[in-house]
Parts: structure tokens; C-alpha cells; sequence
């Protein structure tokens, strides 16, 4: 019998929260939210960390790099748009 692996997604020890526009605050708790925010929520200000932060997610989400790593370049992509809530 084939048994087939469970999904689980990776998951931030501390969740980062955003406010994009005049919304309430979003908890982002880990790489795979976050990719859904850059790519679909994001400001239209973009810079070296908007660029950074999706690599790095992208890579946390596939098991291939450090969780850590994506947070902290996703908070810098938050500051540098200006939408970290705090």
C-alpha cells in the first residue's frame, strides 16, 4: 500500500503582522502566506527586499532554506513598503 506524505506548511515561530491601505492589521504566519502577499497584495512600492523576501519565501516554503531567513527579509519588505503594523 501507497502511503502518501502530508503537506504541512512551514509556520514562523512569531507571526509578522501587515496592514496594506486602510485595512485592519493581517497576521502573516509563515513563508507560504507571505508569498501570497507579495505576489497579490503588495503595494505597488517594490524594491530590493520586495525581491529578496519572495526568494527567500519561496525557498522557506519548499523546505529548502532557512524559515528564519524568509521572516526576517519578509519583515524588510514590510518596512521598506511601509505596511509593517505594529
Amino acid at each position: 500500500m501507497k502511503q502518501q506524505a502530508e503537506s504541512v506548511s512551514v509556520v514562523w515561530p512569531q507571526p509578522v503582522l501587515v496592514r496594506i491601505g486602510y485595512g485592519s492589521s493581517e497576521v502573516v504566519e509563515g513563508p507560504e502566506r507571505a508569498i501570497e502577499m507579495l505576489q497579490h497584495r503588495w503595494p505597488s512600492r517594490r524594491g530590493l527586499h520586495y525581491d529578496r523576501a519572495k526568494n527567500a519565501c519561496i525557498l522557506a516554503a519548499a523546505r529548502n532554506s532557512s524559515p528564519h531567513v524568509a521572516r526576517e527579509e519578509f519583515i524588510a519588505a514590510a518596512l521598506e513598503a511601509d505596511v509593517l503594523a505594529h
